[in-house]
């Protein structure tokens, strides 16, 4: 999964907002259930270092296969990251370490 070279620029081209690899974990070594790479250069994010919303759609993609509802994901870009991911009906519930990098209020 580290090792894919994609073309954004033909990613870009495919129509869509963005595309996502994903693999199931192999032995499960390093703690986690699913790996995957999210791109979207056509909102002007060549890959997105670790994104929830990319894990909204793989969690439940990954619970159905693996018989799980309590899943990790690791994010295998560059920066990586883990994800855990609990789909609960119509919602996702999704839990890690994050940074905040922009606060704001509206009124």
């Amino acid at each position: 999964m580290r090792g894919l070279t994609p073309d954004v620029r033909r990613l870009g081209g495919l129509g869509g907002r963005g595309v996502i690899v994903t693999a199931a974990a192999s032995g499960g070594a390093g703690g986690y259930d699913f790996v995957s790479r999210c791109f979207a250069p056509v909102v002007g994010i060549d890959e997105d270092p670790v994104t929830g919303a990319a894990h909204c759609t793989l969690g439940p993609f990954w619970a159905a296969r693996l018989g799980r509802d309590e899943l990790t994901g690791f994010q295998a870009s560059r920066r990586g990251g883990l994800v855990g991911v609990r789909p609960e009906g119509d919602r996702v519930l999704l839990g890690g370490r994050a940074v905040t990098v922009l606060r704001g209020r509206l009124v």
